[in-house]
């Protein structure tokens, strides 16, 4: 995390004391292995304690913490014993179209994260448990390459079934997010965002608060009603890259025999590089496809964006 953010950070929570702050979207070392072939039968996608993120966030401004990890709740195991803590949890979901979803699941309990697991793979019997739980909960990284491809179809889904939707995250490009914000604007969806964190320095990088909240209900309530503000930056390749390699070298300090493969690391810029093409191609073919879908075709581009030229497919 950069320095003139954490001097924001701490300033803005000088000057607005009843301003709650908290990243919505944060990993742990209970997110399980990495999803990039070959890695994932023996990288972690993630190597942060659950205890060195909740005091890392606690420094960093959050007036409360939560962890959403992938389809976890390990984590609450050591956290739950701070009063300002909560558990979320990123639910990889199943939609009707086969394609494959990250919904953030905010505030539940051991029994809710047990059947929402049993759900999952079953969009809309997972939405309507979800309802009728009350639990809040949103599309997360919704223009993202992440998980994988898109149908029109889906966006049935994407547009109208999620109370909230994830506009900023702090490692998907601009452009995504910029997507996800006009996705909320146009069907009145709640805005929150967060810096899917996968190491200690980018815990924080984006967090969502809630002007007048003073405690985990009312921040709740707040998000609810549509008054959650997001601050923070969307991701970039040299965050990306950074985190990578720390993920790299965590790995490599629990399994000390992988040292061999350091000389492989110089090709992970490379990789990350690539990442961000294909994120760019992505949400320009499936943002587009989504704007022709809900008549916005003809409007004017998204601010920030620069209209797309020679679209490719993704």
């Amino acid at each position: 995390m950069n320095t003139s953010l954490r001097i924001y950070i701490a300033v803005t929570w000088t000057l607005h004391p009843d301003t709650v702050r908290c990243d919505l979207h944060v990993h742990t070392i209970h997110s399980g292995k990495c999803t990039l072939p070959l890695l994932g039968t023996f990288c972690r996608e993630c190597y942060s304690e659950p205890e060195e993120v909740y005091q890392t966030l606690r420094r960093r401004g959050m007036g409360l913490v939560t962890v959403s990890d992938h389809d976890s709740m390990d984590a609450a195991e050591t956290l739950r014993r701070h009063v300002d803590f909560f558990i979320s949890e990123e639910v990889t979901c199943r939609m009707p179209s086969g394609n494959e979803l990250h919904i953030g699941v905010y505030d539940l309990a051991e029994p809710q994260h047990v059947e929402i697991q049993r759900l999952r793979n079953d969009l809309p019997r997972l939405v309507a448990y979800l309802n009728e739980q009350d639990l809040f909960y949103s599309v997360n990284h919704a223009f993202s390459a992440l998980t994988g491809r898109r149908s029109v179809e889906d966006f049935f889904w994407l547009d109208g079934a999620f109370p909230g939707v994830e506009v900023r995250n702090g490692h998907v490009p601009e452009r995504c997010n910029r997507l996800a914000e006009r996705l909320a604007e146009s069907s009145g969806r709640a805005r929150l965002g967060g810096s899917d964190a996968h190491t200690l320095n980018s815990l924080g990088s984006v967090c969502t608060e809630v002007p007048g909240a003073r405690n985990k209900a009312e921040y709740l309530e707040g998000l609810r009603r549509g008054r959650g503000q997001v601050q923070g930056s969307s991701g970039h390749f040299w965050r990306l890259t950074r985190d990578v390699l720390q993920i790299c070298a965590a790995f490599m300090e629990e399994k000390p025999a992988t040292a061999l493969f350091v000389p492989l690391a110089l090709g992970i810029p490379v990789v990350t590089l690539l990442n961000y093409v294909v994120e760019d191609v992505f949400a320009r073919h499936w943002g587009r496809r989504w704007e022709q879908w809900r008549g916005l075709e003809g409007d004017a581009p998204t601010p920030g964006m620069r209209p797309a030229s020679g679209e490719a497919s993704a």
